[in-house]
C-alpha cells in the first residue's frame, strides 16, 4: 500500500520561510508527477506546484518567485520551499503523486495535508 506523509508545516510570521516534505512508501516501481496542492478555510483546493519525473516545473502564478519545488527520485520525496511567506498563503497543503505502484497502471496518491499559518 502506498502512503504520502507530509511534514515541515507550522506557523510562521509574514516574511518567513518554511521547507515542506512529502515522503512517498510503499510499493512503488516508478513515480511520475510530484505536487503541491493547498486549500484555504472556505476556498476549494487549488494547484501550487508541480514537478515532473525529469524536473519540468509548473507554479501557481502568485507563488512564482517565492516558493521553489524540488525532488529527490532516490527517496521518493518531493519538497516545497516557500519563502517570503504572506498571509494568504494560510492554508492546509496536501502532497499530491502519480504514480506506477505495483503493477504499470498510472494511480492518483493524496497525502493527508500538513497545516500552515502566516500570521501578519
Amino acid at each position: 500500500q502506498v502512503q504520502l506523509v507530509e511534514s515541515g508545516g507550522g506557523s510562521v510570521q509574514a516574511g518567513g520561510s518554511l521547507r515542506l516534505s512529502c515522503a512517498a512508501s510503499g510499493s512503488i516501481l516508478r513515480i511520475e508527477t510530484m505536487a503541491w496542492y493547498r486549500q484555504a478555510p472556505g476556498n476549494q483546493r487549488e494547484f501550487v506546484a508541480s514537478i515532473a519525473s525529469g524536473g519540468r516545473t509548473n507554479y501557481l502564478d502568485s507563488v512564482k518567485g517565492r516558493f521553489t519545488i524540488s525532488r529527490d527520485n532516490a527517496l521518493n520525496t518531493v519538497y516545497l520551499q516557500m519563502n517570503s511567506l504572506k498571509p494568504e498563503d494560510t492554508a492546509v497543503y496536501y502532497c499530491n503523486a502519480e504514480l506506477y505502484p505495483n503493477n504499470w497502471r498510472l494511480v492518483n496518491y493524496w497525502g493527508k495535508g500538513t497545516l500552515v499559518t502566516v500570521s501578519s
